[in-house]
């Protein structure tokens, strides 16, 4: 096997596993950025996956081609609702912001099998016939050599999650948005007393993270598992996190690590194809993703700090 061979194999798969995660590391971002911390992003993404997988079976015969697409959107939504729960709590009532995250993870995994059950009187959804399927980009894929690699074989979600770390990089850094943003993140107080409104500042936040995340659980239902169970989303959301934190709080930087830990991911199923791994047992590649997030979360990053307001509830007029 050459080694366009092996690049034209492994690029795609990463891009495919990296997509869900960038989205929700993204998500991560915005929220931290302002101040609120997010560990709910796997129940994000479990509601956003359950939503999509859902909206999909329902609505397919009125959509057509499209209704991935129009599935992610109710996927956004509903994530962005979902994680009202999360801003009313951490920000209004001021409780434990790392409490409340592990109160929306198991709230979106109790409330979607209870759905799943009561809708389709089983433990598992059935499987889509309108995902998100493999395609050739026109144009780009005919370039010579990238072309292969890049752009044939791959999903258009990998560039559009792309596009859009872009686009928050933009924003976070570039924007009189994001300025207030992160001012709000490292020092409340001062942005309050220059007009800025902390609370309406963190409640936008959350609930872009909540649609991101929601986003992201749907790209995954719909392109990798096609169905929606108590399995769909297992640790994806804590790999955002990580890959968010791994990215030290930048959009992009959560990107690069998003599609590190997608090749991480993709190593389970591609590795059996490869010259240089066929002979790992299986096990292995599937512990792969998770002993890398640990290894980098503690060893290979140097010193990562939040926002320097992160976790600390805003008291107007406290000091």
């Amino acid at each position: 096997m050459s080694l366009m061979d092996i690049l034209s194999i492994v690029i795609p798969s990463t891009m495919l596993w990296a997509a869900p995660l960038i989205f929700t590391a993204l998500g991560g971002t915005f929220s931290e950025r302002s101040g609120v911390v997010n560990i709910g992003l796997e129940g994000l993404m479990v509601i956003g996956a359950f939503t999509a997988i859902v909206f999909n079976l329902t609505f397919a015969h009125v959509f057509g081609e499209m209704t991935p697409w129009v599935s992610l959107l109710a996927a956004m939504v509903i994530g962005g609702l979902f994680s009202v729960i999360h801003a009313v709590a951490s920000i209004t009532f001021r409780a434990d912001q790392t409490v409340s995250g592990v109160a929306i993870n198991l709230l979106a995994v109790g409330v979607s099998l209870f759905l799943v059950k009561f809708i389709y009187d089983k433990g598992q959804t059935d499987i889509i016939q309108k995902g998100f399927s493999k395609v050739d980009i026109p144009l780009l894929s005919d370039i010579p050599i990238i072309g292969k690699i890049f752009f044939s074989n791959t999903y258009y979600t990998s560039y559009v999650a792309i596009i859009v770390a872009i686009i928050a990089w933009y924003v976070i850094f570039k924007t009189p948005f994001g300025l207030r943003l992160r001012s709000v993140g490292e020092h409340p107080m001062a942005a309050d007393t220059m007009g800025i409104n902390v609370t309406r500042i963190r409640y936008i936040a959350v609930i872009l993270s909540g649609a991101l995340g929601g986003i992201g659980g749907g790209i995954y239902a719909q392109s990798i598992t096609s169905d929606f169970s108590h399995s769909t989303i297992s640790g994806q959301g804590f790999m955002a996190l990580a890959a968010m934190i791994f990215g030290k709080w930048h959009p992009l930087g959560a990107m690069g690590a998003a599609l590190f830990f997608g090749f991480a991911q993709s190593l389970s199923i591609i590795g059996s194809s490869l010259p240089f791994l066929e002979n790992i047992p299986n096990v292995y590649l599937l512990a792969a993703p998770y002993v890398l997030t640990i290894l980098a979360l503690t060893g290979f990053i140097g010193r990562a700090d939040a926002p320097k307001a992160s976790g600390v509830p805003y008291i107007k007029g406290s000091r």
